[in-house]
């Protein structure tokens, strides 16, 4: 019998290996890192609450729409709060890089921010499962609960922003 409030080793061993597709996903729809940590605390809290009902899939794809309706929840409740902006220079620097990588690695951070952060949620979210989660289609669908057309409308849609935006700064 395992002590009361322990966490259930089954539960550690599904969510944990995507404990930083979480933290990613959040701070992208929250655009803020601290709020993004409390999105991921309340949803790993939700998620072992409910792990009995899951069922074996994609524990991934679970876990993530777990963090994503959170994450609504959390941004419904502040929509007339000012949104912060994610601040890619406070990420830490690889120590061995020089100034002038620092520099430019920032600025080139500091530019996809601003393009992803112009983008609809429901552009950004699938862009980011997609290309830096690298979800397929169905997970995407699965995760942001629309049909599999839809996620491939809102993907190239995305991307033609981006283009669009890479092209306004050149």
């Amino acid at each position: 019998m395992k002590p009361a409030g322990a966490p259930d080793a089954d539960f550690a061993r599904v969510a944990l290996p995507h404990l930083d597709a979480a933290f990613n996903l959040a701070r992208w729809l929250m655009r803020d890192p601290v709020a993004a940590e409390d999105v991921v605390q309340d949803a790993m809290l939700r998620a072992m609450r409910f792990f009995s009902g899951f069922r074996g899939e994609n524990p991934r794809a679970w876990l993530l729409q777990i963090v994503r309706t959170t994450a609504y929840s959390r941004l419904a409740g502040v929509r007339d709060a000012r949104e912060a902006a994610f601040d890619p220079a406070a990420e830490l620097a690889d120590p061995a890089d020089t100034p002038e990588v620092v520099l430019q690695r920032v600025e080139g951070e500091a530019v996809l921010a601003t393009a992803l952060a112009a983008l609809p949620t429901e552009l950004r979210e699938c862009l980011v499962l997609r290309e830096l989660e690298e979800m397929s289609y169905r997970d995407i669908a699965r995760v942001t609960e629309v049909p599999i057309g839809t996620v491939m409308s809102r993907l190239f849609r995305a991307r033609e922003a981006l283009l669009r935006h890479g092209k306004t700064l050149a």
